[in-house]
């Protein structure tokens, strides 16, 4: 009992464990302190840990009055409807956990009176998006239908701006905010995310204005009781958001928060007060975000010189396709009689790749578009193209059963080609990953053999243009008990801040002292991953890997065996073992510690590496780039410090396909690393292949092998021209090396990494 008492305060003097954030919230509720305990204890009662979670999250963010005057048995009946939203409909089973707290589970929106909404809105919702398949589909049919169902409309006759749900209804009326709550509340009863927005002051005119954002996958935003058929990010306000000012609180526009954020919404209505908290959205609702999100509209007509018709138009069936092959819209072209204007109309978001595939007498035909404006266009017939085999070819393969397939088509394929295969191709792939994985990514848990790793996630920020990064925040501990390994873990989830990203703590599947460099770990770590790529769209070059004590040692190993997959990689007060720097060639690596942390060698361990990443990267510039800060006078734990390497580490991107690899095998060993394969071997610690390509030659040195499987791409060589490759000095190989179909698909299944997939594949033996 003693050593547990000694580790505990040794636990307490390294800030690993921390004071309850809920003895605020307890003392703030005062005399409804009982309550808010009992709230507490009947959630997680009802849904154990994840509901206890919930509790203290709305907790942490209720005003200080809701706090002193909300009882227990509302406060779970919110709760309780909330999970159950949670499981009834397909959407809200995909919402990652932070967003279902912050803009799900809230029963507030911003200072309105509190009223139990939540059950009468789910039981008039729930009929109401029965059949929908999608949080978009569901929050269409909400404000097409809803305030019909309720007879609430804008009416300036309302008795107060910042209506509950319960007033408006019984007044028929509300102005843009009382719609607002109404509508958010409506949509949070059936799962699905939503929050308020608005600005206190146009730039263009006076007054202000108030208007709902709903989740699918990314924000957007609509106008309450302002239903459009053409879909979201639509509405009256869109150019007078558009001149909105970021870097001015009155004319920046904000989104809600329950949870916390330093920023407080501007509400018009109530100017002093400071209880909602906010984020400031202003950047999406530029005129070119409103574009992009909104889309084109473009006009199509089909002439053809065999028309009957005297202006040469023609009825043909239209298909607009986007790069993987998914049909987004269908339409019928016009002739006859038809008005010269009567034409299909297809919306599409500004600057990606489309087809139109015109099929016309049991013929089908295809042209390749990139719309940048609305507008209308004329395709001829005769000069649309005829659809390449090899595309036709892996349609009609994907359009089998699975377990009839086979193998993917083998036949020689452009570079063109290659590339719109290879967008067919993942699509599959990730919608296959999707359905097997969705449910371990909702319940935070994988698994592999008796391996369980769970992980908490965090998401910082709007998602960019090709999606959010990925952080992986590695906790320390290791071989102490369950507990104390427990406590780090939550403190590894609030250790770091993004300005925009998706940040994951996993808990190591062990408590053993190597517990993150352990056999297991690669293909664990590899698989999440995976997951964020296929299920949530995380940019695979943006993937970055971060460790703090114990975690720190797992970075020093795991980076270097896993650099192919990070952007980089940010070691943080740990010790590296038996590691060794030689393949981060191509991983920028970050390495912070405390000039005072002997403990393990720590400081002189990083003192040896940043000398070890000095000269190589003085051997071989470009490459081996490094960040390294011993801060002078600090131990182990750094005064926050090391956070300084995050802004660092986001500024790279990974190159999946560099031009020089040096690849070392180390405790754990793999089979693939970047575009070099060792296919049927079971490589040894310390074998060791440099790879360099220059022009059409792969020069490749190594003594630890007599045969190797080189994965290419056009992003390496121009795969229309002969590759030559020389193996330690010989000349093994000089000819042309043909794209597959089948390579892209065995490389996808091998690794569900869209910018990795080769396109080609060479065996090699000497």
């Amino acid at each position: 009992m003693k050593w547990k008492i000694r580790l505990l305060a040794f636990a307490i003097s390294l800030g690993v464990l921390r004071a309850n954030p809920l003895d605020s919230s307890i003392k703030t509720a005062g005399a409804n302190a009982r309550e808010i305990r009992a709230f507490l204890t009947d959630a997680e009662r009802k849904h154990g840990p994840p509901g206890r979670k919930a509790a203290e999250f709305l907790l942490a963010g209720m005003p200080p009055a809701d706090l002193q005057a909300l009882k227990a048995k509302p406060l779970l009946e919110n709760l309780d409807l909330a999970f159950q939203a949670r499981d009834e409909f397909p959407w809200a089973r995909e919402v990652p956990e932070e967003i279902f707290l912050n803009d799900v589970l809230p029963y507030a929106v911003f200072d309105e009176p509190r009223d139990p909404w939540r059950a009468d809105l789910y039981e008039k919702c729930r009929k109401l998006v029965a059949g929908c398949r999608s949080a978009t589909e569901a929050a269409q049919k909400i404000n097409r239908e809803f305030f019909n169902l309720v007879d609430v409309h804008y009416n300036t006759g309302r008795k107060s701006t910042n209506q509950s749900p319960s007033d408006s209804i019984a007044q028929g009326k509300a102005t843009c905010t009382g719609l607002t709550i109404l509508f958010v509340d409506a949509c949070r009863s059936v799962g699905i995310p939503a929050r308020g927005a608005g600005i206190a002051k146009w730039t263009t005119k006076e007054g202000n204005h108030t208007w709902p954002e709903v989740w699918d996958g990314k924000w957007a935003f609509t106008g309450a009781d302002e239903y459009d058929e053409k879909g979201l990010n639509r509405g009256w306000f869109v150019d007078d958001a558009a001149q909105a000012r970021a870097d001015v609180r009155e004319s920046a526009i904000y989104a809600t928060s329950w949870r916390p954020t330093g920023e407080i919404f501007p509400m018009d209505w109530s100017p002093k007060a400071q209880t909602v908290a906010a984020i400031n959205v202003t950047s999406r609702y530029t005129k070119a975000a409103i574009q992009a999100a909104a889309g084109v509209e473009i006009h199509l007509r089909l002439k053809a010189g065999d028309a009957a018709t005297g202006d040469g138009r023609v009825v043909a069936e239209v298909a607009l396709q986007d790069e993987s092959g998914k049909v987004l819209s269908t339409g019928q072209t016009k002739a006859g009689r038809a008005d010269w204007n009567d034409m299909p109309s297809f919306v599409v978001p500004p600057g990606q790749t489309y087809y139109w595939r015109v099929t016309r007498d049991g013929k089908t035909r295809e042209q390749k578009l990139m719309a940048s404006s609305s507008g209308t266009i004329d395709l001829t017939w005769e000069n649309l193209s005829e659809i390449p085999a090899a595309v036709t070819a892996v349609e009609a393969w994907l359009a089998k059963p699975v377990a009839t397939r086979g193998a993917a088509p083998t036949s020689p394929i452009s570079r063109a080609e290659a590339e719109r295969i290879r967008q067919m191709l993942w699509a599959e792939r990730r919608e296959t990953l999707r359905v097997e994985r969705g449910a371990e990514v909702r319940e935070r848990v994988l698994t592999r053999d008796d391996k369980v790793m769970r992980f908490k996630e965090k998401i910082f920020g709007d998602e960019p243009v090709g999606g959010h990064s990925l952080w992986i925040s590695l906790h320390g501990g290791g071989g102490v008990p369950a507990e104390v390994n427990d406590s780090q873990w939550s403190n590894q989830d609030n250790l770091y801040q993004l300005k925009e990203g998706v940040c994951v703590a996993p808990r190591a599947p062990t408590n053993n002292w190597n517990l993150w460099h352990e056999p297991h770990m690669d293909p664990l770590l590899g698989r999440l991953i995976e997951d964020f790529i296929a299920t949530r769209g995380v940019n695979p070059d943006k993937v970055y890997l971060v460790g703090y004590s114990a975690g720190g040692d797992g970075v020093y190993q795991l980076a270097p065996r896993m650099a192919d997959r990070f952007a980089a990689a940010g070691m943080m007060a740990g010790h590296p073992n038996d590691s060794s720097p030689l393949s981060l060639l191509d991983l920028p690596f970050a390495l912070l510690v405390g000039g005072d942390d002997a403990a393990y060698d720590r400081n002189r361990h990083a003192a040896e590496w940043s000398k070890m990443l000095d000269d190589l990267q003085r051997k071989n510039a470009p490459g081996y780039e490094h960040f390294v800060r011993i801060y002078k006078g600090l131990g182990h734990w750094m005064n926050r410090k090391d956070a300084e390497a995050i802004p660092w580490m986001a500024g790279f991107t990974r190159n999946p396909w560099p031009k020089r690899i040096v690849w070392e095998q180390g405790n754990v060993v793999s089979q693939r690393f970047y575009w070099l394969n060792l296919p049927n071997q079971t490589p040894k610690k310390g074998y060791r292949v440099y790879a360099e390509v220059r022009g059409q030659t792969i020069k490749i040195t190594t003594n630890s092998t007599d045969h190797l499987t080189l994965r290419l791409s056009d992003e390496l060589v121009d795969l229309d021209q002969p590759v030559v490759v020389e193996v330690n000095g010989k000349s093994v190989f000089s000819d042309r090396v043909s794209r597959s179909a089948a390579t892209i698909a065995a490389t996808l299944e091998e690794r569900a990494d869209p910018r990795a997939a080769a396109t080609a594949e060479l065996a090699l033996s000497w």
